[in-house]
């Protein structure tokens, strides 16, 4: 089954060139975007397919949420105000060891239901139980590169027996591609502070073998960098492109300490730039220089990261934090304009993951799309609609969700979740974790 929207404003990519296309018709057939443009009449290919009104709305891609970790809507205000390196090795880590796989599955549940009400098409995931996140995921309907937290921080010659290696290889090989290639995995790696050298090093080699892609954490606070210097005599970074990590397809969470010489050796590996304002400001880590990494050309996408130093997952936030706040730390009104946040937040994120068929509303896409109503009153009046979902929309003005050509929200509605079921077990699953 396709569909046929008419009377709709289109926000799109074409060619790096941002496009308002009023008064559009988008069609879908199947899982992809079958037509864009302004078309008066049907045609053959529109017979039969369910015709969705417009007018009043704006169609835009579906947002990527490109660093996370869905099932922490589980600690969402659980431990709050503290420096990331408390909040982590004194509260965090301490109450994961008591993580179930049932716990994160419905965790995983909760987070998806936050993010489709939201607008997010498509999420790069780290985290534990992989296999439980990813029959959510499939259940869901939505898009996704998913990996498993690694860690180890003996440094020794030999990491064949190392259970969470092998755990990420087999769910590299039941996952990867699964549902359609709606769902991929990489590797991850979870930063310099929790890894040895050669754990990232076997951890690279693995993933190269397999054709995998790499997610990890990168110079998130000023410890961390101070840290690196003083070990390995260099920055994160610099560390992580020695070992050659940077040579395969890489997701850079964070990068907020990062250096000129770092963003070079990310623009000369293509390395992709995760900002996650929200996480940074909220645990005082500081704010990314992502003007900077925009004028070398590197790949900037954003994420919420978890809901427990975020507090939520919305990518609305998201891109207004991202389209502000580098306005007033560089004292430039221009350090990040609106259509460069919406950019990243869309077809960048889509980049980023190697979904390169996502992002845009483009004949040949997915149909991973977002309708919004503007009928509300901070839509108007319409100078500049771009700038209005950069600076006034809201995640509750999202109408409409599709992920390959399906309708997975409606109005309220979810299509493949059971809002009702997931919130009761995460009422009974935090009464065991927290009681």
């Amino acid at each position: 089954m396709g569909y046929v929207i008419e009377n709709i404003t289109v926000i799109t990519w074409d060619n790096d060139e941002l496009k308002v296309i009023k008064n559009a018709t988008v069609e879908t057939e199947q899982s992809k975007i079958s037509y864009v443009g302004c078309k008066k009449n049907d045609t053959p290919k529109s017979s039969g397919k369910v015709k969705i009104d417009g007018m009043g709305k704006v169609l835009v891609p579906g947002f990527v949420n490109a660093h996370t970790h869905i099932p922490m809507t589980l600690l969402r205000s659980y431990a709050d105000d503290l420096d990331l390196h408390t909040w982590l090795f004194d509260h965090i880590f301490k109450i994961e060891d008591k993580l179930t796989d049932d716990d994160v599955y419905w965790g995983t549940q909760l987070g998806l239901l936050e993010m489709i009400a939201g607008g997010t098409t498509c999420f790069s995931d780290m985290y534990y139980f992989v296999d439980q996140i990813a029959d959510a995921t499939a259940q869901s309907g939505v898009r996704a590169l998913l990996s498993r937290g690694l860690t180890n921080d003996e440094d020794k010659d030999d990491y064949s027996d190392d259970y969470r290696i092998n755990e990420a290889i087999e769910t590299f090989n039941k996952w990867n591609g699964a549902e359609n290639n709606r769902i991929r995995v990489a590797f991850a790696p979870h930063a310099i502070y929790t890894c040895a050298p050669k754990y990232i090093r076997a951890i690279r080699d693995t993933a190269e073998k397999l054709g995998a892609y790499i997610h990890v954490h990168v110079d998130e606070t000023l410890k961390e960098h101070n840290d690196s210097l003083r070990q390995y005599g260099k920055t994160p970074a610099q560390h992580l492109y020695d070992i050659g990590l940077f040579d395969l397809p890489t997701i850079a969470a964070h990068c907020v300490h990062v250096t000129e010489q770092d963003m070079d050796l990310m623009k000369e590996k293509n390395v992709s730039f995760i900002h996650n304002p929200g996480s940074n400001l909220k645990l005082g880590s500081g704010i990314a220089p992502v003007p900077d990494a925009l004028r070398k050309g590197i790949n900037v996408a954003l994420g919420t990261d978890g809901a427990s130093s975020n507090n939520n997952l919305n990518m609305w936030e998201e891109m207004n934090l991202a389209a502000l706040i580098h306005k007033g730390s560089r004292l430039d009104p221009l350090a990040v304009r609106a259509e460069e946040a919406f950019k990243m937040a869309t077809v960048n994120g889509a980049k980023a993951l190697g979904f390169n068929n996502a992002g845009q509303i483009k004949e040949g896409f997915y149909a991973d799309m977002v309708l919004i109503d503007l009928s509300k009153p901070h839509y108007f009046p319409e100078h500049n609609l771009v700038s209005n979902l950069a600076y006034s929309a809201q995640a509750s003005d999202v109408e409409t969700v599709f992920v390959d050509g399906k309708i997975l929200y409606d109005k309220g509605e979810y299509k493949t979740l059971d809002r009702e079921k997931i919130l009761y077990n995460i009422n009974r699953v935090c009464q065991r974790l927290f009681n």
